[in-house]
């Protein structure tokens, strides 16, 4: 179904001395941004609550606990196929909340606007958001709108923050990855990130690419509903793809992560563009697919009912956590090597969410 990765990543290089400005791949995922997370937010915003860099913020509110999270969208262009700036903005925050396992409740939606944009577009974009609010099971509740002066944005840029409730026996964090756990994945990667790339370079293939964009509550819901206490970690592989949260994942809880390439999902006209354009799909963005770290005794059962659900009709084993080469992932490719795979460096598509 698939032929090994390429071990080439084509990104902006990550910057050998330090720099005194913000790069575009400050806001790629990969290193630089987690640099400057470590190095500038966390010491100036350092709380428990802040600290896990979860995908959201968990809320003890005596007998309930609530996920909060917030997610900027910048995506050019505004419109691809399978999806627009505004169905990524709603899917984008509930994703994060379904990630600490609650069930989303309800979300806000801020709008910077330029000066220019035509109210076409914009119906456009809020119509969408409606839908997609629809579809993922959650209310907008409340919001803002400013408008900045012509040349001074780029059409619109959109913020949604939201609160979910998350259920008894719920514990998820990136920490509980513990030695013999099973890597699941949820279905293919790397659409969302090849489908922009074609539309914003005006790539053609004989294949139409669409991205993958959807909302993952409902299948978390599922998960839940069939295991709590073994579901460990839940992470939403978006900007720096598998790899970069892999990464994260075996960096919050000191383990090993190993992963088997011949296990992960690549469509063919997906990698047919990769391997033109000189992109890895394992650090290629998705926006509609989850990595489940699960106990091993409750990893057939999961599988089995991710594959039930359509959202995660072709989810797969990819991998487990291992004790040795703890902090680190490794690949078994499909010759036999092995490779470490590290976290994205400099940015290799911005503004993709």
């Amino acid at each position: 179904m698939s032929r090994p990765l390429s071990p080439t990543v084509a990104a902006c290089p990550v910057p050998s001395t330090p720099t005194a400005t913000v790069l575009l791949a400050h806001g790629g995922g990969g290193r630089l941004t987690h640099k400057l997370v470590d190095e500038l937010f966390l010491p100036a915003f350092a709380n428990p609550l802040l600290t896990p860099l979860h995908d959201g913020a968990v809320l003890d509110l005596g007998s309930a606990r609530l996920a909060f999270s917030t997610d900027s969208f910048v995506v050019k262009p505004l419109f691809f196929p399978g999806g627009d700036i505004g169905s990524l903005a709603v899917y984008g925050t509930v994703n994060d909340l379904a990630m600490c396992g609650a069930r989303p409740l309800a979300l806000s939606a801020g709008y910077i606007l330029e000066e220019g944009l035509g109210l076409e577009t914009l119906t456009r974009v809020v119509a969408s958001m409606a839908a997609a609010a629809r579809r993922a099971g959650v209310a907008i509740v409340t919001g803002d709108t400013k408008v900045v002066d012509r040349g001074k944005g780029d059409q619109i840029f959109i913020n949604t923050a939201g609160v979910g409730l998350i259920p008894p026996q719920v514990e998820i964090a990136p920490r509980r990855a513990t030695v013999g756990d099973v890597i699941l994945l949820s279905g293919d990667i790397a659409r969302h990130g090849v489908t922009i790339l074609s539309q914003r370079e005006g790539l053609a293939f004989e294949t139409t690419l669409e991205s993958d964009a959807a909302p993952l509550a409902d299948l978390v819901a599922t998960l839940v509903a069939t295991e709590p206490s073994a579901l460990h970690v839940l992470r939403d592989p978006t900007r720096g793809g598998v790899a970069t949260a892999l990464c994260e994942i075996a960096a919050a809880a000191q383990v090993g992560v190993q992963i088997d390439e011949r296990a992960v999902v690549v469509r063919d006209p997906v990698r047919g563009a990769c391997e033109m354009l000189g992109l890895d799909p394992l650090y290629v963005a998705n926006e509609g697919k989850l990595l489940a770290v699960v106990a091993r005794d409750a990893a057939d059962r999961l599988l089995e009912a991710m594959r039930k659900h359509p959202d995660g009709a072709e989810a797969a084993r990819i991998g487990e956590i291992v004790a040795e080469h703890r902090g680190k992932v490794v690949m078994n490719s499909q010759i036999g090597a092995r490779r470490v795979v590290e976290m994205m460096s400099g940015e290799q598509l911005p503004r993709i969410c």
